[in-house]
């Protein structure tokens, strides 16, 4: 059943057409993009175009000074191993979400709505991978909860020995 779901969820996910906004492209140029999907049982699986954060610089940056997201638009931040993560929100304009992902790619943790600007460090909980930054209330809009699984669309842009679909 499980594996029906999944491809159900898949199915329903590669037919989403996301719509970008000009603004974080234009901010985000020297970034490399790339799909995820995120599957939870609680829900249907949502498709998101994101921006791939993978170098200490990119990390740095991250989604600061960005003005708007869409509402499928985000950007994954990637470790070369599991660490503990503390986030922030300094020089960042809108909300997110930030979802903490294990190496296995199961969502450990969700910080939902942090607060623009914010200097607060936002930990992991425990040793993640990744980090997934979406828009304020995008895992109360598609019910995404711990224990989600991201999956990768475009193997280019995914790290070593992670699973794409």
């Amino acid at each position: 059943m499980r594996i029906r779901h999944l491809l159900i969820g898949l199915l329903l996910c590669l037919c989403q057409n996301a719509v970008h906004s000009a603004e974080p492209a234009r901010l985000l140029a020297g970034f490399q993009q790339t799909r995820v999907v995120v599957i939870s049982e609680a829900a249907p699986c949502v498709l998101f175009d994101v921006w791939v954060a993978a170098t200490p610089a990119e990390r740095a940056k991250g989604l600061m000074f960005i003005e708007s997201l869409e509402p499928h638009e985000g950007m994954i931040f990637f470790y070369q191993q599991s660490i503990d993560v503390a986030m922030w929100m300094k020089n960042t304009l809108i909300p997110l979400d930030m979802l903490f992902i294990r190496s296995n790619q199961t969502v450990a943790r969700i910080e939902a709505n942090t607060t623009p600007l914010s200097e607060r460090s936002i930990y992991s909980g425990e040793p993640v991978q990744m980090v997934l930054e979406l828009a304020g209330g995008a895992t109360t809009r598609w019910n995404i909860q711990a224990d989600a699984t991201v999956w990768f669309i475009d193997r280019q842009a995914e790290p070593p020995a992670l699973t794409t679909l």
